[in-house]
């Protein structure tokens, strides 16, 4: 099929773009990397009357680490950039989990952004920002708003944006002294949606007492889910096995799998628990 007619716009500058959202609101969208919006578009799930493309937009893919140890990426940034960019080789997670986004091809055209706004909850990047507590940078032609990334995700494909914003930018803390993550997913083929993934980080002192955890899933409800008792569960303890399997099945009662083609809520949380418990050893392994 072919997508409905739609106006097309080339802002240069994000004031520009912002400008053209104020004026035709929840008419327009933005377009990225167009890796789902233009598949809707072509199947007319979507029917946007304007498209404000930012692809010509000066400075919206820059990725910079900044004194305090915060990792600033711009929306525009391209996922296969993100993943090989020494600048995001403190938070190794990044490159784990979107070696496991689609394909390279697709990789190379998708943006951070666009797959953050998109707000799949089968989607890996959304779990690995609120595992690494992330922030998000909203603006619009009003200004500008910080947020959370626990609270940009509200439903399936839907975000806290408001009809004139986009998310600009993507600001990820100093993961904390003597931190390790991992990510990891189960899928029937590479580059299918996961049946289950989680993200995962862990921190340890100088005596490997657990001091801080974080335990975020994909495909495991109506949005990115964060499992706080599981992490809760994991502080101040030594990440004994016995501790690994507490916290992972205090997991599998967190998640709230909607089921699928591929698998029932049943075998999601089983699952849950199941990739919790190793993704949990690898993190505390790199931890040491």
């Amino acid at each position: 099929m072919k997508p409905a007619p739609f106006d097309w716009h080339t802002p240069g500058s994000i004031e520009e773009a912002l400008a053209l959202k104020a004026r035709f609101g929840e008419e327009a969208r933005f377009l990225a990397g167009g890796q789902s919006l233009v598949p809707a578009m072509n199947f007319r799930v979507a029917q946007p009357a304007v498209l404000v493309d930012l692809n010509r937009v000066v400075g919206l893919d820059a990725i910079l680490a900044e004194a305090d140890g915060t990792l600033s990426i711009g929306a525009m940034a391209r996922n296969a950039r993100v993943e090989r960019d020494a600048t995001a080789g403190n938070h190794p997670i990044l490159a784990e989990a979107l070696h496991e986004v689609a394909h390279p091809q697709i990789r190379n055209r998708g943006t951070l952004g666009g797959n953050l706004s998109h707000a799949d909850p089968a989607s890996e990047m959304p779990a690995v920002m609120l595992a690494l507590d992330a922030r998000f940078v909203l603006r619009s032609a009003r200004g500008a708003r910080d947020m959370p990334a626990a609270s940009f995700f509200l439903a399936p494909l839907t975000t806290a944006l408001e009809p004139d914003e986009m998310l600009a930018e993507i600001r990820i803390p100093a993961l904390p002294r003597g931190a390790g993550t991992a990510f990891l997913e189960v899928a029937r083929r590479r580059g299918d949606y996961a049946m289950m993934g989680v993200a995962a980080m862990v921190a340890r002192d100088a005596d490997g007492v657990c001091t801080a955890a974080r335990l975020a899933f994909c495909s495991a409800g109506p949005t990115p889910m964060l499992a706080p008792r599981a992490s809760a569960a994991l502080v101040g303890t030594r990440l004994t096995e016995a501790d690994i399997a507490a916290a992972a099945d205090l997991a599998r009662q967190e998640v709230e799998p909607m089921g699928s083609v591929q698998a029932s809520p049943a075998y999601q949380r089983h699952l849950a628990g199941v990739v919790a418990a190793r993704a949990l050893r690898l993190a505390w392994e790199r931890a040491a």
